[in-house]
């Protein structure tokens, strides 16, 4: 019998281990990382820092986006409207022809003293000579009323006016005239006289075209052609003290002052009355009619215009006076002096301020403040916004009478 055992059974294995996790790193101090109380502050700062330096550019960006979305949205609609109007037809021979009867010229004639003559140069005498000017003007109504500008007939001994048909009407009446925007009403005795139309010179926009109508160098009846080339002009003629011109390419020169500027459905629209230099460079100027009529109508019932009165000297800012005066832009009237008894003293206006509103009129000049108090109807109360010391105070002003004033 064979000696067989039986083999002994295998040994056990070992259970499988899990292998051991590496521990994460301590933050504690003296590790790589950063203590969890410091990490709170360090986020603040740099989300600070990011609204102090990002946030400005990301403002600026959002507004030029929203700008130039409207600006594409006006431009789109434009063409839009271009594209559907019909093929445009040569209005102005029609314009000019239905403005011709109510285009005149004038003539005026001064008294000039000085030594003109040889006899009086040679001698030292006294001399004196008359001294011929002229200009254009526009019947505004079938009675006989015609505008012009005052500087055509200020000092004028005599003024003629000449109708288109060629009729000369001397010794016109002048029924009064307004320095301060530059315009004069003047009363022919004529029958059958063709009036001009009023426009609304608000509804005009930058790129509308406008004829001027006038006597340059006496040339009668002469027409030139332009656009709109900006509203709103200011400050671009010395001593007038109330502007709020039409800015238009329309050839102007010496004799077209005081006619009219008209739209195109021969309305009048301005009365012509600058040009850059002394003769046209492709800038002129017109008073809109919005304000011319307002003037004649004030002249023709009273004979004078009713303005409002502050009694402030005026100042432009500029650059280093707003930074003396710790204003971040040279927006608003520095007022320069004040006006014993006047209402900006009764208001508590003093030297040194900055207007920068009047009423709800945003001031950005001189100009702005003197078109605004202007226009304020005398005896009414103005609430005036200005800056003293870096602060915004308001004050409220009980306007004055302007003509009742020695200029």
């Amino acid at each position: 019998m064979s000696d067989i055992r039986p083999s002994p059974p295998p040994s056990p294995q070992p259970p499988p281990q899990a292998l051991p996790q590496p521990s994460p790193p301590s933050l504690g101090r003296g590790d790589r990382g950063y203590p969890r109380s410091q990490i709170v502050p360090l986020l603040f700062v740099f989300v600070l820092l990011l609204g102090v330096f990002v946030t400005p550019y990301l403002v600026e960006q959002v507004q030029y986006s929203l700008v130039h979305g409207r600006l594409r949205a006006e431009a789109e609609n434009a063409r839009k409207t271009l594209d559907e109007l019909p093929e445009p037809e040569n209005r102005y021979r029609w314009v000019a022809q239905s403005l011709a009867p109510a285009v005149v010229g004038v003539k005026t004639e001064r008294i000039v003293r000085g030594r003109h003559d040889e006899l009086s140069f040679l001698f030292g005498l006294p001399g004196q000579y008359r001294a011929e000017g002229q200009g254009s003007g526009v019947v505004i109504d079938e009675s006989g009323y015609v505008l012009t500008n005052n500087h055509v007939v200020e000092g004028a001994e005599r003024v003629d006016v000449k109708l288109s048909d060629g009729q000369l009407i001397r010794d016109v009446k002048v029924v009064g005239t307004d320095p301060l925007t530059d315009i004069a009403v003047l009363k022919v005795d004529a029958g059958g006289l063709t009036a001009a139309p009023w426009g609304d010179s608000d509804e005009l926009q930058v790129g509308d075209p406008v004829l001027a109508i006038g006597s340059p160098f006496g040339l009668d009846q002469t027409v030139t052609a332009g656009i709109v080339s900006a509203k709103g002009r200011r400050g671009v003629v010395e001593d007038l003290s109330y502007q709020d011109f039409l800015q238009t390419d329309a050839a102007l020169n010496p004799g077209n002052s005081g006619g009219p500027l008209v739209d195109m459905s021969g309305k009048v629209v301005g009365i012509n009355t600058a040009i850059f230099g002394q003769r046209y460079q492709g800038i002129s100027f017109a008073i809109p009619s919005q304000i011319v009529r307002d003037v004649y109508e004030q002249l023709l019932a009273k004979g004078a215009v009713s303005r409002g009165w502050l009694g402030v000297a005026m100042q432009e800012l500029d650059e280093k006076l707003a930074k003396q005066l710790g204003l971040e832009s040279t927006d608003g009237a520095l007022v320069a002096g004040v006006m014993p008894g006047s209402p900006a003293e009764k208001a508590g206006i003093e030297p040194g301020d900055v207007i920068v509103r009047w009423n709800d009129e945003e001031i950005t000049g001189r100009g702005d403040l003197g078109l605004a108090v202007g226009s304020t109807r005398p005896g009414s109360q103005a609430k005036v916004v200005l800056m003293r010391e870096g602060r915004e105070i308001e004050v409220t002003v009980t306007v004055g009478d302007r003509s009742q004033q020695e200029e």
